[in-house]
């Protein structure tokens, strides 16, 4: 007995003790442990702050971001932005090529000195005739009537003459008799010289007269081309003194040699010479090319258009220029030293004289600059360039010195 109230107290411990550790029943609940853990609600709650500031922080450096992104965007977009260009040095090409006007060394129109009707003409336009050569013959009816009725008077005052003479002289030797008086001798005398002096008249007048007729014979003044025909036969015809309008008959060109005339611009007036040589070409015949001599200018600018007008005479004996050709006369010119050469819609035309811009700095730079020779779309500057400035290409009129830029380069050709 005492033996199985020993074992019983001890077995009741461990069955106890075994269904208290199986039974959930004797864990403790989270908010006991919280309850007895206050450092770990401190922690919890500092990284809770901590992770809301940072992501304030975040939010607030996001903004900032975006602001000045923005800003830099907003400046950026308010700076123009240019095509810039360095000037290349010297110049593209010594030769300046101007346009000419070819005319006949002489040129001159031909009409008839005497009234008629045309009887014949012998050459047409494109003929080339000699001086003397007879080109046409006017009938002259009136001229030839007057010319007979001249000759017959001029022999009725020389037979008035020749008997005033012999008057004359029949008085003079009654005189040395005393038959007559010194008054009617002296009458006799003056008779005679009056009747001598109508005859010269009337001699005058037969010459005159027969000069009209010669000209019934239209010849050529010189050699050359017949470049136009304006008459036929039959047409009436009316000297060139007596009428108001004369009408042309022929049109001759003198085209051995020929003038050609050339407006030098007044910047380069100074560089062309008499004596200077020339060289002419032709867009019909861009292979050919003729050379040509400065004979002589005008020794004046015009007023008008600036320029100095120059003769070059060229020697066409080959036939290969015609009169009224649009040619363009190439001169040799100088180089000019410290110039450099910019494309043409890189100026400026201002109040104050011809500018460009620069880039400098990332800032515009408004340059006053001269030119020395025009290319047409390139120009020569002789001053205040150098080929390592930037020039803005089709700079716009509200350009001013000061402005900030951006600069893009390109070549020559626009390319960037």
């Amino acid at each position: 007995m005492n033996t199985q109230e020993q074992v019983v107290p001890v077995a009741e411990p461990e069955v106890a003790t075994a269904h208290a550790e199986q039974s959930p029943i004797a864990q403790p609940t989270p908010q006991i442990q919280q309850a007895t853990n206050p450092r770990g609600v401190r922690t919890i709650a500092i990284i809770i702050a901590v992770v809301l500031f940072a992501a304030i922080a975040y939010v607030l450096y996001l903004r900032s971001t975006s602001e000045k992104r923005v800003a830099n965007a907003t400046e950026d977009a308010a700076v123009l932005s240019v095509n810039v260009i360095q000037p290349t040095t010297g110049s593209q090409s010594g030769d300046l090529a101007l346009p000419g006007n070819v005319v006949a060394f002489t040129d001159t129109p031909i009409y008839s000195r005497t009234n008629g009707y045309l009887k014949k003409w012998y050459f047409d336009i494109g003929s080339h005739v000699r001086k003397g050569q007879l080109l046409a013959e006017v009938d002259t009816p009136e001229i030839d009537q007057q010319l007979d009725q001249s000759r017959a008077e001029l022999e009725r005052m020389q037979a008035n003459a020749d008997l005033a003479g012999v008057t004359s002289n029949r008085w003079q030797a009654l005189l040395a008799k005393h038959a007559v008086s010194q008054q009617e001798a002296d009458q006799a005398r003056s008779n005679y010289i009056a009747a001598q002096a109508a005859v010269d008249a009337s001699k005058a007048n037969v010459r005159r007269l027969e000069q009209l007729q010669s000209y019934e014979r239209i010849t050529a003044p010189f050699d050359g081309v017949i470049t136009a025909r304006n008459t036929d036969i039959g047409d009436l015809i009316n000297a060139g003194s007596g009428s108001n309008n004369p009408r042309e008959l022929f049109h001759m060109d003198a085209v051995n040699s020929l003038r050609v005339y050339v407006a030098i611009p007044e910047v380069d007036s100074d560089s062309i010479h008499d004596a200077d040589q020339a060289t002419l070409t032709e867009d019909s015949n861009p292979d050919l090319k003729i050379s040509g001599t400065v004979v002589r200018n005008a020794e004046a600018i015009d007023h008008t258009t600036r320029t100095l007008n120059v003769e070059v005479d060229v020697d066409n004996s080959k036939g290969v220029l015609r009169p009224g050709a649009y040619v363009f006369v190439h001169f040799h010119l100088p180089a000019i030293r410290n110039s450099v050469t910019i494309p043409s819609n890189t100026l400026l035309f201002r109040a104050e004289g011809l500018h460009v811009g620069v880039v400098r700095n990332g800032s515009v730079l408004l340059v006053p600059v001269t030119i020395g020779q025009d290319f047409g779309n390139t120009v020569e500057i002789t001053s205040d360039l150098t080929t390592a400035d930037e020039v803005i290409l089709d700079p716009s009129d509200s350009l001013a010195s000061g402005m900030h830029v951006h600069a893009q380069a390109v070549n020559m050709r626009g390319q960037s």
